[in-house]
């Protein structure tokens, strides 16, 4: 008899004859599958123990009694819900018996345990298969500057076509200037005796975040692939600009949460996270924090998407969230993305002292048909910035496609 490979608790485990393990799950026949499914059931909220027609409650789990159509908090104590628990819920009547869909903590609890579960698993097998990289040995420089490469919007996934828009763009496209503009933008360093390279990811990489084609929010998208395809195709490409930038300099990676895949772009830094772990001459920062900050030598860096707050309170949300690294720094700036083109913004704090400079970065995908018929449309680039340890950002580059 063929087996399943499925998940129980401890608990659920025991009561199956098995011993607890680490993975938690376990091989199961039809019957055990059946069994494990009832205890589930048992130990479920009094909506899934009604919906497997057991005793313990009513069966029908009726929202009416005496005629008339009972309240939340009624309802709540009739079936011996903790109303406290209660996240949302909402009174279905278009069925024969009208009842309440109640959404509680527990619920939510165990499906983000879940969702942690799988992913916890996926990046275990990754961190199995990581490629060993050979430790490169540096040499210290006193003169030597940072290059910030930061790739915005790439939007994998995303779709545009000159019979409707102004430009094609795909994945294929995307992952070309994405690869392209990270060669070029070294290139254009090469002047500078570049000792860190600071590569940002994230900021829309992936241009949906769900199997619907939809954004985090539930924006549909226009797409050409399948969202698994996506996924491993902005996996290999950001592997590939990394590894461009090895031979220059050790490489600090930060992440930037983002509108459009707010979960996947980060389930793609912790899979490089994990990728690379074999590597010494690269770090991650792989938090889900909105705001990074990163310092070098005299200069203060801020990165974040840009699609939430206001701009004129970033000034002093850096000051007050990292006030060590703004008072050991005397240049201090912000790189924002989202809105596709170039923009900058400077607060002064005293004469010939610039106190914040705020960037936006140009990004390298095109307009698909909603952003072309609102006249949204960019001119294509990708952007890098290069920081003295002692003066600050001495230059900008720019790679146009």
């Amino acid at each position: 008899m063929a087996k399943k490979r499925i998940r129980a608790t401890e608990e659920q485990a025991t009561a199956l004859g098995f011993e607890p393990n680490r993975s938690g799950k376990y091989r199961l026949d039809s019957e055990q599958e059946a069994e494990l499914m009832q205890l589930k059931a048992m130990s479920g909220t009094p909506q899934q123990r009604a919906a497997h027609n057991l005793t313990e409650v009513d069966s029908v789990f009726s929202a009416a009694k005496d005629g008339k159509i009972m309240g939340i908090e009624e309802y709540c104590e009739h079936y011996g819900i903790k109303f406290e628990d209660v996240k949302s819920f909402k009174l279905i009547t278009h069925t024969a018996t009208p009842y309440y869909n109640i959404q509680s903590k527990g619920t939510l609890s165990d499906e983000m345990s879940s969702q942690n579960d799988v992913l916890s698993d996926f990046i275990e097998n990754v961190k199995k298969y990581a490629p060993r990289y050979p430790k490169l040995a540096r040499k210290t420089s006193k003169d030597g500057h940072l290059l910030v490469i930061d790739i915005a919007d790439l939007h994998i996934n995303k779709y545009a076509s000159t019979d409707f828009a102004g430009d094609n763009y795909n994945s294929d496209i995307a992952v070309k200037r994405a690869i392209e503009g990270t060669q070029g933008l070294i290139d254009k360093a090469s002047g500078f005796n570049i000792d860190k390279i600071l590569f940002v990811v994230g900021n829309d990489v992936l241009n949906t975040d769900n199997v619907f084609k939809q954004t985090t929010k539930g924006t549909n998208q226009d797409t050409d692939l399948h969202w698994f395809k996506a996924f491993n195709i902005a996996k290999d490409c950001y592997v590939k600009c990394i590894e461009l930038c090895l031979p220059v300099a050790d490489v600090d990676v930060i992440h930037c949460s983002s509108n459009h895949a707010l979960m996947s772009g980060s389930f793609l830094a912790v899979t490089l996270d994990a990728w690379f772990r074999n590597n010494k001459n690269i770090t991650f920062n792989t938090s889900p924090k909105y705001r990074k900050y990163y310092k070098y030598g005299n200069s203060m860096l801020e990165l974040e998407h840009g699609d939430k707050g206001k701009l004129a309170n970033l000034p002093l949300i850096m000051a007050q969230e990292q006030p060590k690294m703004w008072s050991e720094t005397k240049f201090r700036y912000a790189l924002l993305h989202h809105f596709h083109h170039q923009d900058k913004t400077n607060w002064k704090s005293g004469k010939d002292y610039i106190g914040v400079n705020v960037t936006y970065l140009r990004s390298p995908s095109s307009a698909d048909l909603w952003h072309y018929e609102n006249h949204f449309i960019n001119l294509v680039a990708v952007e890098a910035f290069v920081h003295s340890k002692d003066l600050g950002r001495v230059a900008q580059l720019t790679h146009y496609f």
